[in-house]
């Protein structure tokens, strides 16, 4: 009888309790209404995206395979995220287990560190598109998209096999409560109660290093695009150019500044409610909003909207 209790305690012991988003709001039930709704329209904006470019053979081009390609990513993070913390919230349950902390976190350091290549793949589709036109088609190749896409999957997979084995073996003999919504490094790394100085500071390069290659890839990109829109003859080139670009950046702005933020900035910056907002906008926030940046802005795949809307409509009108 002592074992079995002693063994249900320690079984206790092993699991985390997400603090949470809604032990912060005063309108728990508001929150996780608007939160559920984000994330239907997240995923509903991220799958009509990819069916409208997989559908359509106009879109069939390297520039709108790294869309779809985001949005899976995009699809990928929320549902990491997002399920869980809502029927926590639902049931009234707050706890997460050592291995589906562990699970959370390798896939959401997979997918962002994936999309931090992935951006910087698509700043470069767009330099060759715009700076080396007549070579476009020989230096964007389908291999090419796959190898370049691969390559984001990759380096994102190594991202998150590196610092989730670390993370989640460092002893927890603190608190056991997380001040987060979900398995965050940071935030899990804060309830260890061994020396983690060595590991955060491998960790603060390891995320520099994942940053800086491709804002470099990125900087660079656009710098030699601005100077070419700039030579261009044609106003009608120049701003769709710009259109086109303008709608990456915005994505890039959003996702690295926030990502900046949390893995870049020392500890003393930092508080629970900080990082918790923050990271709503990058895990949540941006996922719905990406999406519409790319269709609303983008008179290709509005086009392809109303192609397929018109479609159905005659296939109605036939079948009546």
């Amino acid at each position: 009888m002592d074992n079995s209790i002693w063994v249900a305690n320690y079984t206790e012991q092993l699991d985390f309790i997400l603090m949470g988003l809604f032990s912060q709001s005063k309108y728990p039930i508001l929150l996780c209404v608007v939160i559920f709704v984000i994330f239907l329209m997240a995923l509903s904006g991220n799958i009509m995206l990819i069916l409208l470019i997989y559908s359509d053979a106009h879109l069939h081009t390297p520039m709108y395979f790294f869309i779809s390609q985001l949005s899976l990513m995009d699809m990928i993070y929320i549902s990491v995220i997002v399920p869980k913390m809502l029927m926590d919230q639902v049931m009234g349950k707050n706890k997460i287990s050592a291995p589906e902390c562990g699970m959370q976190m390798f896939l959401y350091l997979t997918v962002g560190g994936s999309e931090y290549f992935l951006l910087a793949a698509m700043a470069y589709d767009r330099y060759v598109a715009i700076c080396h036109p007549l070579h476009y088609s020989t230096l964007m190749s389908h291999k090419m998209w796959l190898l370049l896409v691969s390559g984001c999957w990759f380096l994102g997979s190594v991202d998150g096999f590196m610092l989730t084995p670390i993370t989640m073996t460092f002893p927890f003999c603190r608190s056991r409560e997380i001040h987060h919504f979900f398995c965050e490094v940071p935030a899990v790394m804060k309830l260890s109660c061994s020396d983690t100085s060595l590991y955060e500071t491998l960790m603060y390069l390891c995320c520099v290093l994942m940053l800086l290659i491709p804002v470099t890839i990125i900087s660079s990109s656009y710098s030699f695009i601005l100077l070419t829109i700039h030579r261009m003859n044609s106003a009608e080139g120049r701003k769709k150019a710009f259109m086109t670009c303008s709608s990456h950046m915005t994505v890039v702005i959003l996702f690295y500044g926030t990502s900046t933020y949390s893995y870049m900035f020392p500890s003393s910056y930092h508080t629970s409610e900080k990082d918790m907002a923050v990271s709503i906008f990058y895990t949540i926030l941006t996922p719905v909003l990406n999406p519409l940046i790319y269709s609303l802005r983008n008179k290709d795949v509005t086009g392809a909207l109303k192609n397929l809307l018109n479609v159905e409509s005659a296939f109605q009108r036939t079948m009546k």
